[in-house]
């Protein structure tokens, strides 16, 4: 599947792992790992004569033989190895009336993707050179509709979406594919040239990018802003070496937001809009209110009235000024306890946000959409919910329409880019958490109560410092913009 991905990437995996594995996991990252192995073993629950084979060398081959040979009729991980191929099967089945097998590939997603259809036709394959008869095979996955009301209710947290004619049809493409990716990843010679990301935008390059393409800068065309959805823009400039933005043809066409980033940075000009930020601006009314939320989307609901990866909302920071030149206050909390925050979330902010005066968020989508799953759990809060919603204001929008645009945003208009940019003296560098993704993975890890109480305390004063970051940063932003209208 790696080498499906990019082959250059793969290759180094096998023969130059350290290398490959240079660049560490962010925690983030581990925890999406650690997802999908939570949800197999829930998922292995709806299998209760399962046997599982631990291990994947030669013992577990053995071991799968061995039950293969007793006729056992559900197995989770044996393992098979033919040709040079091997595979683990998350959960294979066998029918004592047809003497056949089903194989049933476990996926932490929501509903099968296109790369889960390839995975279980290399499974199949393998299987059937193996020299078994593959009656159906299936992805299981999250159930999106499932809503939990008390215990889990297995049979409806997942689903099964039959891939039996996928497979088949896939069968000849997948063939060629294991050919193909045994003869380059057993060859020891390294392969010249620049890896397959090179036609592809930023967020989709491999973890060994620099290393096969040394050539491209750290800030490249590859950073253009939506690039990637353009391939046929992003080929033609890769195809004519022009990686930096200073070297882009002028016959290519570019949208008004990638044109901006372009001049701005190939300039060193910021592109100031003094008359659309400050009519932005006059949008908001007094008391402003910065707020931030944190929250955690469970792969398995947690709670009663959550589906698979439903935003848990366990925390929020709040900066009120209440005048252009008033006292800056902040307000917070933090839920730490394994049980659903949204009543107790709510309560809080109705004691300390105003009746009055305009939300300032970071990404209306986000935090609308949390208050609006929090107003379907906790009907008799609709109206103090759909107050705050429509008191929301955007900071974020005065960047994404193109107002403000600097060299050093990166085309990006992330809070974490603005920030910087603004308020060069203020940085999340000296915090312990630095983003969201590893926020969730921190509160996780309190309410799961392996933790002593001093590591509790610890994590938890780093959950308030950074959330707290986020809705200075806001305020701090807001102030910066309110003095370049002024100047």
């Amino acid at each position: 599947m790696l080498w499906r991905e990019c082959p250059k990437n793969a290759w180094l995996k096998v023969h130059k792992p350290d290398i490959y594995y240079a660049s560490e996991l962010t925690e983030f990252d581990k925890s999406i790992i650690d997802t999908g192995i939570e949800v197999e073993e829930v998922a292995r629950s709806l299998f209760p004569d399962g046997f599982l084979i631990a291990g994947r060398g030669e013992e577990a081959q053995q071991t799968t033989k061995n039950l293969l040979g007793a006729k056992c009729p559900t197995l989770f991980q044996p393992l098979f190895e033919r040709d040079g191929f091997l595979a683990a099967i998350d959960v294979l089945e066998y029918d004592h009336t047809s003497n056949t097998y089903t194989i049933l590939e476990i996926k932490s997603s929501k509903k099968p993707k296109e790369e889960h259809q390839y995975d279980v036709a290399f499974q199949a394959l393998l299987l059937r050179r193996c020299g078994m008869k593959i009656e159906r095979v299936f992805v299981v996955h999250l159930n999106s509709d499932y809503v939990r009301a008390g215990e889990l209710d297995l049979t409806n947290l997942f689903a099964q979406s039959d891939m039996t004619t996928t497979v088949y049809e896939l069968g000849e493409t997948v063939t060629r594919e294991m050919e193909a990716a045994r003869a380059y990843l057993v060859s020891e010679v390294e392969p010249g040239g620049p890896c397959a990301c090179i036609y592809r935008g930023r967020s989709r390059h491999c973890s060994t990018f620099s290393y096969w393409n040394p050539h491209v800068p750290g800030y490249s065309v590859h950073d253009i802003s939506r690039i990637g959805n353009s391939p046929k823009k992003l080929k033609e400039m890769v195809d004519a070496g022009a990686f930096s933005l200073e070297n882009i043809p002028t016959h290519i066409e570019l949208s008004e937001i990638q044109q901006a980033q372009v001049r701005a940075y190939s300039s060193g000009q910021t592109i100031v809009k003094k008359e659309a930020i400050a009519a932005e601006l006059g949008k908001l009314t007094f008391p402003l209110h910065f707020i931030d939320y944190e929250t955690c989307p469970s792969a398995i609901p947690l709670f009663d009235q959550y589906s698979p990866y439903d935003q848990i909302p366990f925390q929020y920071s709040l900066h009120i000024v209440r005048a252009s030149d008033g006292e800056l206050i902040h307000k917070e909390f933090l839920h730490t306890v394994k049980e659903d925050p949204t009543e107790s979330f709510v309560k809080s902010l109705q004691g300390n946000v105003d009746s009055t005066g305009s939300i300032v968020v970071w990404s209306k989508g986000f935090e609308a959409g949390i208050n609006n799953d929090m107003a379907r759990r906790l009907p008799d809060a609709q109206g103090f919910i759909a107050n705050l919603n429509d008191r929301i204001y955007d900071l974020k929008d005065i960047f994404s329409k193109q107002y403000y645009v600097h060299k050093n945003l990166w085309g990006k208009v992330s809070i974490k880019n603005v920030l910087p940019v603004l308020t060069p003296q203020l940085s999340y560098s000296s915090l312990e958490i630095q983003e969201g993704g590893t926020a969730s993975v921190v509160w996780s890890t309190i309410i799961s109560g392996k933790l002593t109480e001093e590591e509790c305390n610890r994590l938890r004063e780093a959950l308030k410092k950074y959330c707290a970051m986020d809705s200075y940063a806001m305020y701090a932003i807001w102030r910066a913009l309110q003095d370049l209208v002024a100047a």
